[in-house]
């Protein structure tokens, strides 16, 4: 069973950055797409950034040219930098892969971002 282990999320004020890990225990994690989603109060889980297997990356728009999101499959590590944090960006963050989140959800991280 493939776990999933997302740390990094915090209270920052607007304009802040923080950095989110995701630590994905699947052999076959250098084959996957993986993706960074959210989910805020009241609200569907949203993808909000994927990294194929060799580094090609897609965003929301809502996040485009704020957040970056990274990988090293020698570790099994899914990263996102979040930068020009904004309030509308709080949210649980949770990686998975993508398109499909195919494995079952880890615990999430939260991210709180004040005014």
């Amino acid at each position: 069973q493939v776990q999933l282990v997302e740390s990094g999320g915090g209270l920052v004020q607007a304009g802040g950055s923080l950095r989110l890990s995701c630590a994905a225990s699947t052999r076959f994690f250098s084959l996957r797409t993986m993706g960074w989603y959210r989910q805020a109060p009241g609200k569907q889980r949203e993808l909000v950034a994927d990294i194929t297997s060799d580094g090609s990356t897609t965003y929301a728009d809502s996040v485009k040219g704020r957040f970056t999101i990274s990988r090293d499959n020698a570790k099994k590590m899914v990263y996102l930098q979040m930068n020009s944090l904004k309030p509308e960006d709080t949210a649980v963050y949770y990686c998975n892969e993508s398109p499909t989140a195919t494995y079952d959800w880890g615990q999430g991280t939260q991210v709180s971002v004040s005014p």
